[in-house]
């Protein structure tokens, strides 16, 4: 538990941001390209100091969901904190079309870097990759667009390991034998398209020992996810565990659960982090573990740009760069560990 949080605490800490003194070397497109990772940091959080001032613009979907309210919020107030980010945000969209709308508009204001937290990352690749031709770079937050020519950078969780984590939690639970259902986010993104990926590959150890006897997407909502489990209970007389892919959609799962009178069944297990999740890991009951999936990534992006606009790079990295991919990894928030990671959760 201890290694997790020192992990996760250097990787936040990583991004305290972390101006680089070196003048900004000439490099190829393929060179800003290379895969990275984050460096190592001293573990101490250090405020930036005020640089040249970067015009940051943000195209985010519509806060339908806790995780999403808390991506924008973080932005702001991480824009307010750093002092020299001029930061516009447009949100509400809720759809491809209307956000690459939203991006093109962007983009018309001239911004010296656009971050973007997608509503459907292989519709919005031409408008991304319109913006990256237009001398924008761009900031990719949380869900990955389907060609690296689309961006300057991308930041997000470790949405495989998410997966995986949760399927070896569950395989472990139930001794590999039993019956298990799994709620996805959206049909066919990326983060949905992981984290399957990511728990079909842990229950392979099992031998078929554990059976997906129902996946269905509720698209990341609390009303969709009630809806979508009273469905598989009424059609599954057996269930052992549920894996969902949210915490906040989890809720409705629960609640499902719950009124079904169902809950001495079964056990359930989230992802994201937010602050109810944790309280009912906290308390033992129905709901078992999340995986954490901090929103606060939207904060490193917006010091990310900032470093991209003035054209620096981590303090912490010999070359005077920002890396391409920035990945967080996912960490099992349990009853064990819960403790040190509540101060994490959002709303």
């Amino acid at each position: 538990m201890l290694a997790h949080r020192r992990i996760l605490l250097t990787i936040f800490a990583s991004f305290a941001i972390l101006g680089c003194d070196k003048a900004p070397a000439k490099s190829s497109p393929e060179g800003e390209r290379a895969a990275a990772t984050t460096a190592s940091s001293s573990g101490t959080e250090e405020k930036a100091s005020p640089g040249k001032p970067v015009k940051v613009a943000f195209s985010a979907p519509g806060a339908d969901h806790g995780w999403l309210a808390a991506i924008v919020k973080n932005a702001r107030e991480e824009a307010k904190r750093l002092g020299d980010v001029n930061l516009e945000v447009s949100e509400g969209a809720t759809d491809p079309a209307s956000q690459a709308s939203q991006i093109d508009a962007l983009v018309a204001g001239k911004p010296d870097v656009l971050v973007v937290l997608l509503t459907d990352g292989q519709a919005l690749t031409p408008a991304a990759q319109a913006a990256m031709r237009a001398r924008v770079p761009v900031v990719v937050v949380d869900r990955d667009l389907a060609s690296p020519s689309a961006y300057r950078t991308w930041i997000g969780g470790d949405n495989y390991g998410i997966g995986f984590s949760a399927g070896n939690y569950i395989a472990d639970q139930l001794d590999c034998k039993g019956n298990v259902v799994e709620i996805q986010g959206i049909a066919g993104i990326s983060v949905t398209d992981l984290r399957t990926k990511g728990f079909n590959d842990a229950l392979k150890r099992c031998n078929n020992g554990v059976q997906v006897v129902a996946r269905q997407a509720a698209n990341f909502l609390p009303d969709k996810g009630l809806e979508v489990m009273e469905a598989i209970l009424q059609a599954q007389k057996k269930i052992d565990a549920v894996y969902t892919h949210d915490d906040d959609m989890a809720m409705g799962v629960v609640s499902a659960i719950q009124n079904a009178k169902r809950d001495k069944e079964m056990f359930v297990t989230g992802a994201g982090g937010s602050k109810r999740a944790m309280e009912l890991v906290k308390s033992g009951s129905l709901y078992r573990a999340t995986f954490l999936y901090n929103p606060s990534m939207a904060a490193s992006a917006i010091r990310l740009a900032r470093l991209i606009g003035q054209g620096k790079g981590l303090r912490d990295l010999t070359e005077p760069e920002v890396p391409s991919r920035i990945q967080v990894p996912a960490t099992a928030v349990t009853k064990e560990n819960v403790g040190s990671f509540l101060s994490f959760g959002y709303e």
